[in-house]
């Protein structure tokens, strides 16, 4: 089972890379094993396998990432 999240942009800023919001979440422990988890294939985004480490998450897209679920919201 999945666990949800949301993570607010802060006004003005129209995207957060990828792996700066996996470590924000403390989904991971440091930026060195997001960019791991995102080249091993582990992470998807909008229900696709990502691979790009500063991939631009804007309003709207959601993460999934070891049964955790993380809303980008504006």
């Amino acid at each position: 089972m999945s666990t949800n999240h949301s993570f607010k942009l802060k006004e003005g800023i129209e995207f957060i890379p990828l792996d700066k919001l996996l470590k924000l979440m403390r989904l991971v422990g440091s930026g060195g094993e997001a960019h791991k988890v995102i080249e091993l294939g582990m992470v998807s985004v909008n229900g696709e396998t990502e691979i790009q480490k500063r991939k631009k998450m804007r309003a709207g897209d959601q993460v999934e990432f070891n049964d955790q679920v993380i809303l980008v919201e504006s």
